[in-house]
């Protein structure tokens, strides 16, 4: 093996993350350029199971790294358990991820994105999250590791964080103030119309005459998605370091759960409606996350195994009681 593979990097060896990064593009690939080559709407038992074919491979790279702790090759930074922290990770991220698929179709709706362009632009958007996810986690880790109280800011976020998703009402997020969506129109040419799948086109400017740029509706749908996917992980990225502050587990779960969503969003966006008490579950896990922080500094280390049964236990819970409310209820999400 070539000298430079073995050199670490974010406390991992190079080729570790070389492995992780070549199994994402493949993965984008192929879902790419194999299974949605060409636009269509994406039906509801063809997102359920791509989305099972996703959470497998996020199974078994879990396994891998459990496998990889067990027998020593892979140590976390931290001493933690590297295979029930990246399940813990993978559980919490998949879980709160959930609350984008509502945003994501209002931003969707917002720009009048048709359904069979929606895929592509998500799956193009995991390079931008591929991308901002890293630079969150690798400064996370830096100051993790140089002001070790930092922990104890992650702790208090996710505690307020978690009380306020309990107690302070949701509001519906108001696009047309977004100050990305106003900055883009102000600072670029933007399209009125879509050009379907493209993200840029080259139309005369009506006041010049000249053949220039244009940005399409979905081009500025792709950056507003990745802008809330940023505000989300503020959330989400404290809640892994509170259980592991190893960079390589946090960031691959993190990845993971993201690649599966995207396959999701067309089932989760047509009964978004029946999760509505999950967040209830998710604010108890932030809590509780948050509070294992505060616990492992003050009074001793929680076994790993507890913090994955109780996170695995809340978010399960969350999911069949709002499943067993909403039995009733119509459907208010289109897509």
């Amino acid at each position: 093996m070539p000298e430079f593979l073995l050199v670490e990097w974010l406390g991992k060896p190079v080729w570790m993350w070389t492995a992780f990064l070549s199994l994402v593009v493949f993965l984008l690939a192929f879902d790419l350029g194999v299974l949605n080559r060409k636009d269509r709407e994406l039906g509801v038992k063809e997102s359920l199971l791509l989305s099972a074919f996703y959470i497998g491979i996020a199974a078994l790279f879990g396994a891998y790294i459990w496998w990889s702790f067990e027998t020593g090759l892979l140590v976390t930074q931290d001493g933690s358990h590297a295979g029930v922290a990246y399940f813990t990770g993978f559980f919490i991220e998949k879980s709160l991820s959930i609350d984008n698929v509502f945003v994501i179709s209002l931003i969707f709706s917002y720009f009048a994105i048709p359904r069979k362009y929606q895929y592509r632009a998500l799956v193009w958007g995991i390079i931008g999250v591929i991308v901002l996810r890293g630079i969150m986690i690798a400064v996370g880790a830096a100051l993790v590791q140089e002001y070790a109280w930092m922990l104890y800011l992650f702790g208090a976020f996710l505690i307020v964080t978690g009380v306020k998703m309990l107690l302070v009402p949701e509001s519906e997020p108001n696009i047309d103030n977004n100050a990305m969506v106003r900055f883009l129109r102000r600072h670029m040419r933007v399209s009125d119309r879509l050009h379907e799948q493209r993200f840029f086109v080259r139309e005369p400017d009506p006041k010049t005459g000249r053949i220039v740029t244009w940005a399409t509706p979905l081009f500025l749908a792709l950056v507003v998605i990745n802008v809330a996917d940023l505000i989300f992980a503020v959330d989400s990225v404290p809640a892994i370091f509170a259980i592991t502050t190893d960079t390589f587990v946090v960031y691959t779960a993190n990845i993971m759960a993201i690649l599966g969503l995207r396959a999701l969003y067309f089932a989760l966006a047509a009964m978004v409606h029946r999760f509505h008490y999950l967040k209830y579950a998710l604010a108890l896990v932030l809590v509780f996350i948050g509070g294992k922080i505060f616990w492992n500094q003050l009074v001793g280390k929680l076994d790993p195994t507890i913090s994955l049964g109780v996170t695995f236990a809340l978010i399960a819970g969350g999911v069949v009681f709002s499943l067993w409310k909403t039995k009733n209820e119509p459907e208010t999400i289109s897509g």
